[in-house]
């Protein structure tokens, strides 16, 4: 069985991983008793279970890549209006 990363799992609800786990436990004893087949079904359920997690993974890193470029664009506005200063002292 794949487990998905610790990103995804600290986004998960409390039941989706409630859910996650008890699959996990089922894949892995499936995997024990060699029912490949079955555990493969088991790990289709595990990857669309994480998929609302994973999109929130992304929406998170989306809102962080506009608050960054929100930063950087103040920062040049910060550095532009300070040379304007400069230029209007001199």
């Amino acid at each position: 069985m794949r487990h998905c990363s610790v990103q995804v799992r600290g986004l998960l609800t409390r039941s989706e991983l409630d859910r996650y786990n008890a699959l996990m436990e089922v894949g892995a004893f499936l995997e024990s008793q060699s029912r490949y087949d079955l555990s493969a079904i088991v790990q289709a359920e595990i990857d669309l279970l994480i998929q609302p997690a994973i999109e929130r993974l992304k929406e998170k890193s989306r809102e962080r890549d506009r608050k960054t470029q929100e930063f950087l664009e103040e920062q040049r506005r910060a550095e532009w209006e300070a040379q304007m200063r400069a230029l209007d002292e001199e």
